[in-house]
């Protein structure tokens, strides 16, 4: 096995940089039946040949990396600190979080750096939803399709079909690829104008008006036992430190399987399961980028803001935050619903001590 190999590659300047590779016959992911293992070296030639749309959505953003030790099966871990050893001529950004504390993060703008990433141990790299001008006001709208079990593909393409349609009647223009598992990811560019909490809402309002259309195909439910067989809508997606997978990204499942960018029209056809490390190459060269003119036109984000407006006026509240989220007013109780005890709880969901 060799030790290193060195690799060329344009940093953020356009200037050639040498990112040292070690152990590039490491195992990343194990062979399957699909596919052959793939090595830190593979994981860096596929990188290279998706450099330019996957940087499209990397560059400019905050991102955390998702890295293993040990490859796909060993440990897996989230670096939200900039690992030790960032290239001088890498950046960051600083970044507040939920609990009020701020810090760096590393910014992927070029092939240099995001093949530095992977030497590092990145395996799935996951921007935020804002630019490194402002870090406060998403310019994007993400909405994940989750899947319950019990539900097929051809299920949540419905779904996102769906919510393509309510989207566009609020005047978004929707983007959708799949996950690199069960679901598929709908994104939308947006005039960064609202604060985190504000676009969090705005998704909650399409989400709920989603479910309203298809009630027995999709949910908002935030507990697991309250969603049966339904397709959750993931709304919290959309809170500040909440972050997807980035279009061309590898995932952490057995077989290397990769999120992709489709068109609308390709959706119901393709088998997510066979786009892979070991594929995608040759789908970008056949079918090319269909995200490229995500940010051209952002959409405004006011027709989905009326929409929670709108559910306010229903009587339709707040939604669960996740459960790292410092408590927010008008919360539901962060506890399960079989679990909960009403004498338990006032009206502003906090325990109250017996």
């Amino acid at each position: 096995m060799a030790d290193a190999t060195m690799l060329t590659a344009p940093g953020p300047d356009g200037e050639d940089r040498e990112v040292r590779l070690s152990s590039p016959d490491k195992v990343v992911w194990p062979a399957t039946d699909g596919g052959a293992a793939i090595t830190k070296a593979a994981l860096a030639a596929y990188l290279t040949v998706v450099a330019e749309p996957m940087l499209r959505g990397l560059a400019d953003r905050p991102v955390t990396l998702q890295r293993v030790r040990g490859g796909i099966e060993g440990e897996v871990f989230y670096s939200k600190n900039p690992p030790k050893g960032v290239p001088e001529w890498s950046r960051t950004t600083m970044v507040t979080y939920p609990s009020g504390r701020s810090h760096p993060q590393l910014v992927v703008d070029d092939l240099a750096t995001l093949l530095w990433t992977a030497q590092m141990g990145t395996v799935t790299w996951h921007p935020w939803p804002v630019l490194t001008g402002d870090n406060d006001h998403p310019d994007e709208v993400r909405i994940d399709l989750d899947p319950q079990p019990g539900r097929v593909f051809a299920d949540v393409v419905e779904a996102a079909q769906g919510l393509r349609e309510v989207m566009q009647e609020v005047g978004l223009t929707p983007y959708v690829k799949t996950t690199g598992n069960r679901g598929v990811h709908v994104f939308a560019a947006i005039e960064p104008r609202l604060e985190f909490l504000d676009v969090r809402h705005a998704v909650i309002g399409l989400a709920r008006e989603l479910e309203r259309r298809l009630p027995d195909l999709v949910t908002t439910a935030w507990w697991k036992e309250e969603r049966g067989e339904r397709i959750f809508v993931d709304f919290n997606q959309a809170t500040r430190d909440r972050t997807l997978a980035a279009a061309w990204s590898p995932r952490i499942q057995p077989g290397a399987p990769v999120s992709v960018p489709v068109t609308w029209e390709q959706l119901g056809d393709v088998v997510p399961g066979e786009l892979t490390v070991h594929t995608v190459p040759e789908w970008l060269a056949e079918h090319g980028d269909p995200w490229a003119g995500l940010h051209e036109e952002p959409g405004r984000i006011d027709g989905a803001y009326a929409l929670w407006e709108a559910d306010l006026e229903r009587g339709l509240g707040e939604l669960n935050f996740p459960p790292d989220h410092p408590k927010m007013p008008g919360e539901p109780p962060r506890v399960q619903p079989s679990k909960k005890v009403a004498e338990h709880w006032d009206e502003h969901g906090n325990r109250v001590e017996g």
